[in-house]
């Protein structure tokens, strides 16, 4: 899957408007979800993600990526992993896969997870998705006090549409105001952004974090509620622009530096 990305990646930064590319200030982030399954090994994972790829992601200048797992609030039934990976533009997800082939130190940290036989995965599947940030938040944002909280729940949605004018339409309600009642009713985005590539396209992906479970109960009335919400949802192009919503809520892992 992950090979699959690199290419899909490299053909899609060919094939996009030049301005989409160099979007100044915008970022791509990779949704890296490792599916657990009935024989996964979360603890394998764990140690390969902790002591190989996120110290060289760091010494990449990649960063901060993100690494959580199901809440007990988590209601979808499928046990996973998720990463999170920013990047400055798509071509560095290229330069990352080239350095980590060539990394002896992320190799040797590494070789216990990647020696493992067709009989051993760790997981069940990896599912990854590309997002390019939208207008409404440009850039990743990850508030330093909010990593003190050891109570903090996340939680990761994904809008689906039906088509990509629908898609498009529900990229265009989030850039026209959707953000700002987000955070009034104490949604705190961590980053937003539309599907480049993805099992879910067209769709939009974002990452939200909360002080605690209770906190996110709270905030998600008060956005339903909030009268900016009622007037924007009755705004006739935007009525019908999500086919589908993915849900998890998540709890960040020890070493995650979202």
């Amino acid at each position: 899957m992950n090979r699959l990305l690199n290419c899909l990646v490299f053909g899609v930064v060919l094939l996009l408007p030049q301005g989409v590319r160099a979007a100044e200030g915008h970022e791509y982030y990779e949704v890296r979800s490792y599916l657990l399954g009935d024989q996964g090994d979360a603890k394998a994972i764990d140690q390969y993600l902790e002591t190989a790829l996120l110290p060289s992601l760091k010494r990449m200048g990649v960063g901060p990526v993100g690494v959580f797992e199901n809440a007990p609030a988590d209601e979808t039934g499928s046990a996973r992993i998720v990463i999170v990976i920013p990047y400055s533009d798509a071509e560095q997800i290229n330069v990352v896969k080239e350095k980590l082939q060539s990394d002896q130190v992320y190799q040797a940290a590494a070789k216990a997870y990647l020696d493992r036989g067709p009989r051993e995965s760790p997981f069940q599947r990896i599912e990854s998705e590309l997002l390019i940030s939208m207008d409404c938040m440009p850039v990743l944002q990850v508030k330093e006090e909010s990593l003190k909280n050891q109570d903090r729940v996340y939680e990761l949605r994904i809008y689906e549409s039906a088509n990509e004018r629908l898609g498009d339409l529900k990229v265009e309600m989030f850039n026209a105001g959707e953000v700002p009642i987000f955070l009034d009713s104490g949604i705190q985005p961590i980053f937003i952004g539309q599907a480049v590539i993805g099992p879910f396209t067209p769709s939009l992906t974002y990452l939200t974090v909360y002080p605690n479970e209770d906190a996110r109960g709270k905030a998600w009335q008060d956005f339903r509620t909030h009268p900016d919400w009622q007037v924007l949802k009755e705004v006739e192009k935007y009525k019908g622009t999500v086919s589908k919503i993915y849900k998890y809520v998540l709890s960040p892992k020890t070493y995650s530096e979202m």
